[in-house]
């Protein structure tokens, strides 16, 4: 990102540069006509010779010659110009920087869902909060050291922001409990086709909040979502009513979290130093400040027990797939804004939504989940209805 900063910022002093120097020879072209025009001026006051008929030949000849070589320098100065646009343009790391970003943000996206799957349902891990704790706690400290070090931007915390920040943060809370209860007792393919209700809540809160109408075809797509959960939770042999209702309402806090992060967001800005709350500062407050209410929770639901007494926590695998999905929870935020840098925000919502297509076969694979035709077909309706949302929010 720094060495893209510094090409923009050569690119600008040559182009800059470059300008000048024709500006330079226009107005040299410019004092030399000015010059003829009062010599020429003195002569017609005085007696015209063929000393005259010379000079103005002269003139026309040395005006010509400046004329030659200021359309020789702007040719040049603009083909250089546009080589060193498509060098920029068509040089490796613009080629290669979409598709890195991009891979890295579909492979943290799966691997942390994944690993969370493994940690709640193969390991049998009763404890959501506290492994939220945890996760959150490791990427609070990743930001923190490398804010110290100078590597990233983070805002300093004050009174007034986090005052600011404390309805954003206890919905971000509410979200991620929700998610990992409901990540633990549904399959993964059901929990990306249920998100999807996410999206037409989010819509509705948009049209009643602020004024924001949808067009047809979104309207279309987010029926479709509907139609595609209904009839995948019908289908579902491994249907669990209290996973169900932890996906619900993981949705319905899920767009209160993005619609509330609208509403906090300028005032939050004006709360800090700089006017300015990057994603990286974002990323700390909602990790840092959970980290107090997931205590507080973890003593009222009495999970420190559990975590103390079961035999799962003495396991040292069980610890290195929790900690890689802490360091994966960091690694979604970090790739999603470099992925988001190098395209464009429906280059990001398409991809997105495609990306939910092999993490749902993957997880129906690997967990081996039993799986009825009608509800195949189910979950790749949705999936799809997912897609067609993401291309008609473009239009």
């Amino acid at each position: 990102m720094s060495s893209e900063f510094k090409l923009d910022v050569v690119s600008h002093d040559f182009e800059e540069s470059g300008l000048s120097s024709l500006n330079g020879e226009v107005a040299l072209g410019e004092r030399v006509n000015a010059a003829y025009e009062v010599l020429n001026d003195n002569l017609k006051q005085g007696n015209g010779s063929i000393s005259n008929i010379a000079t103005n030949a002269e003139r026309r000849a040395f005006t010509d010659r400046v004329s030659r070589g200021k359309r020789a320098a702007l040719d040049d100065s603009v083909s250089l110009q546009i080589d060193g646009d498509e060098k920029r343009e068509h040089g490796p790391g613009r080629k290669s920087g979409p598709l890195l970003s991009g891979t890295a943000y579909c492979i943290s996206s799966c691997s942390m869902i994944l690993l969370n799957k493994v940690v709640l349902s193969s390991y049998n891990f009763n404890a959501g909060i506290s492994l939220m704790f945890y996760q959150n706690l490791i990427s609070s400290l990743v930001v923190v050291v490398l804010g110290l070090c100078r590597v990233v931007s983070v805002e300093k915390l004050n009174w007034k922001l986090i005052r600011v920040w404390i309805p954003v943060n206890v919905i971000f809370i509410g979200m991620l409990v929700s998610g990992m209860y409901s990540l633990k007792y549904i399959n993964i393919a059901m929990v990306t086709v249920l998100k999807n209700m996410t999206n037409i809540l989010t819509a509705i809160g948009e049209l009643y909040i602020f004024r924001k109408h949808q067009n047809q075809k979104v309207w279309t797509a987010m029926f479709l979502m509907i139609i595609s959960a209904v009839s995948g939770g019908i289908t579902d042999l491994s249907f669990d009513a209290v996973g169900y209702a932890w996906q619900i309402m993981n949705c319905i806090l899920t767009a209160s979290y993005s619609l509330t992060l609208r509403r906090v967001m300028d005032e939050a800005k004006k709360s800090t130093k700089s006017g300015s709350l990057n994603e990286i500062s974002m990323v700390l407050l909602n990790n840092f400040l959970s980290l107090p209410f997931a205590i507080f929770l973890i003593i009222l639901f009495g999970e420190w027990e559990y975590v103390i007494n079961t035999e799962v926590t003495k396991s040292p695998m069980f610890w290195v797939v929790a900690t890689a999905s802490g360091f994966l929870g960091l690694a979604i935020s970090f790739t999603s804004m470099w992925f988001l840098h190098q395209t464009s925000p429906t280059t990001y919502s398409l991809v997105g939504s495609l990306n939910k297509i092999p993490i749902s076969l993957a997880g129906l694979v690997l967990f081996k989940v039993p799986l009825s035709e009608p509800n195949f077909f189910s979950i790749l309706f949705g999936l799809f209805a997912g897609v067609f949302f993401a291309r008609a929010k473009m239009s």
